[in-house]
């Protein structure tokens, strides 16, 4: 695997002769919806193939899987302009195999998505997740579940190996997480036990895998409490075969303040989970200055920290899918930015004509434009190249698995890095 990044006159034709792969490979592996006009900047992943299949008539994925003693899911990781498994056509070439790229090693993927998740973008994303966790179940304050419409999702999924995961949280209607109502969950057994009863009944009834629970800005309080709720749910989902992970705030130390962090206890919360997902994004939001959603040094932080506090081959790290379009200059409480998905982002330096910059930092692309009004936006966003360096960060800790939020925007380079470095884990 081979990261380009665009140079004044380069085009997809002269990107092609110098690493000797097809434009049309370059452009569907891609899924460049402009390859006449690339951006100064700009990453373009080049995979080039070793074994190629030229489909003949009556083939089948399947069957070219069986030639080749492989499976139609790795065929589908390798062939990403496959958007139907049950669709190839004479003459298309089909890669087996591809040159220089040996693997790191296993790696399991969670992908976090709504129920309303475009079915074309969730069949292009299957193939590389291990999980598919369904944002989000909500909770009564007596312990009763506030159903969604997950059933095709969980079948879908199953489908393309990949587990479906449960997930509830406090999160209101209004987008708020709630810590009145986890106060009640978490200190009246009477809701807790139907809750969990509740969770037990839907997780036997629907065929889910597993258990995500993501209960943010907890009461300082109920901190003991929340380790004792989650050891609970463990000790009962585990013996009928369910897995409970633990979503935590992203902390650098266990003093550290705020109602985000202060009842996330790593050490607590890490022992009597199955696995827990580091929440390491955000730091560039919605409301806040501009800047990385996930700076490679403030990530490097919280895992520093999060290893003396759990152990490694529980933790998932997490990664983003999107960023955001900042305007300048940043008034505290006023200021509020746009969120734009990684292929977007792109899309709008083109129009802009910016040229797209690399903070070394950061390890995170950006640009500056001006708008129509004269207002300066900066775009901070995720590439080919920020996502190598955080699943370096991976690698270099040795954790079990990345969890993606989430996976709503198809995002071609990012899943062209993971197949090239790792052997994607399927737990089903």
């Amino acid at each position: 695997m081979i990261i380009h990044v665009v140079e004044p006159g380069d085009t997809i034709y002269s990107i092609g002769q110098k690493y000797n792969v097809s434009p049309q490979k370059i452009i569907r592996d891609n899924d460049l919806s402009n390859p006449n006009s690339l951006v100064v900047g700009q990453t373009i992943v080049i995979r080039q193939p070793d074994v190629v299949h030229i489909v003949q008539p009556l083939d089948t994925l399947q069957k070219i899987a069986n030639i080749y003693n492989t499976t139609t899911i790795d065929l589908l990781q390798k062939n990403p302009f496959i958007t139907n498994s049950s669709v190839i056509y004479p003459g298309d070439e089909i890669v087996i195999s591809y040159k220089d790229e040996p693997k790191r090693g296993p790696i399991e993927v969670i992908g976090y998505a709504y129920p309303n998740i475009d079915r074309s973008v969730l069949y292009r994303t299957l193939p590389y997740l291990t999980y598919l966790t369904l944002f989000t179940y909500g909770i009564t304050e007596t312990g009763e579940l506030i159903d969604i419409n997950d059933e095709q999702l969980i079948e879908i999924a199953r489908n393309y190996g990949v587990a479906p995961l449960m997930l509830i949280s406090t999160l209101t209607k209004e987008g708020t997480f709630s810590n009145e109502l986890a106060h009640v969950i978490l200190n009246d057994m009477n809701v807790q036990n139907n809750l969990i009863e509740n969770i037990l009944e839907t997780l036997r009834a629907k065929n889910y895998y597993g258990l995500d629970v993501d209960f943010e800005y907890i009461y300082p309080e109920d901190r003991e409490a929340y380790i004792q709720f989650i050891d609970r749910l463990r000790n009962k989902l585990n013996p009928e075969g369910f897995q409970v992970l633990t979503a935590l705030a992203p902390k650098i130390s266990s003093t550290q303040p705020g109602l985000l962090y202060e009842a996330h206890d790593y050490k607590g919360l890490g022992a009597v989970s199955n696995y827990v997902l580091l929440m390491t994004y955000e730091w560039g939001y919605t409301y806040g200055p501009p800047m990385a959603v996930a700076p490679v040094d403030k990530v490097r932080e919280v895992l520093d920290y999060a290893v003396t506090e759990i152990d490694r081959d529980k933790i998932f790290m997490g990664i983003p899918n999107y960023g955001y379009d900042f305007i300048l200059p940043y008034v505290q409480g006023v200021s509020r930015a746009d969120s734009v998905s990684n292929v977007e982002a792109v899309e709008i330096a083109n129009r802009v004509g910016a040229q797209i910059q690399f903070d070394e930092v950061s390890k995170a692309p950006y640009f500056i434009y001006y708008d129509s009004s004269g207002r300066q936006h900066r775009v901070w966003f995720e590439d080919a190249r920020s996502i190598l360096e955080k699943l370096n960060l991976y690698t270099e800790y040795g954790f079990n698995g990345v969890g993606y939020w989430n996976v709503m925007k198809y995002f071609p380079q990012n899943w062209l890095v993971v197949n090239a470095l790792y052997d994607i884990v399927k737990v089903i």
